[in-house]
């Protein structure tokens, strides 16, 4: 569960199942069952051998009315380019754990430009190139974000373009919380 998957349109598609059961050519859009008969997602992908993947249900079933009413679906875009907290990372930012998402980039013109801070230095940390000066993303509306796949999740089901979010971020070593306004993730044809 929670596992993040890489879209065809080079978006990542958060809150996905993995499955060691075979999922080959021609398995895509249908469902991934669990054991009691429940649908857990809608098969998507083959990984690896004897891997597979799955939409979430949870994401399928925001998804799916949009599409039937209006043929499309409108994703949550918040702005930014992140980067794992690794514990590298962690240590060239001076933050106390290897928990949160780094923002290494917020292009021009984003919901978030002007509200967060990508990084905009680099440190060399045990031979390591690392990046510096961003804001650290822990916690959206409150809740704690430890990941780039728990932010991208939180995105996708709980919020919609249009939406304010308040985003807690370790700032120059202080937690400061700002008020986001997400757009509509770009269509990046």
């Amino acid at each position: 569960m929670n596992r993040t998957i890489s879209s065809v349109r080079n978006f990542t598609i958060s809150g996905a199942v993995q499955t060691d059961a075979a999922v080959n050519p021609g398995n895509s859009g249908g469902p991934l069952l669990t054991l009691d008969g429940d649908v857990a997602g809608v098969i998507t992908q083959a990984g690896a051998e004897n891997i597979g993947f799955a939409i979430s249900a949870a994401l399928t079933d925001r998804v799916i009315p949009a599409l039937v009413e209006t043929g499309t679906f409108e994703h949550s875009y918040l702005g930014v380019r992140i980067l794992p907290v690794t514990p590298l990372l962690a240590e060239a930012n001076d933050l106390e754990s290897a928990r949160g998402v780094y923002v290494a980039a917020v292009p021009s013109g984003s919901p978030a430009d002007g509200r967060l801070q990508g990084g905009t230095e680099s440190v060399t940390v045990e031979g390591s190139p690392q990046p510096t000066g961003g804001d650290v993303i822990v916690a959206l509306d409150g809740q704690r974000v430890d990941t780039t796949g728990q932010l991208g999740t939180y995105l996708a089901l709980e919020t919609s373009p249009g939406d304010s979010v308040s985003v807690t971020v370790i700032r120059d070593g202080e937690r400061q919380t700002v008020d986001v306004t997400l757009g509509t993730r770009p269509d990046p044809r």
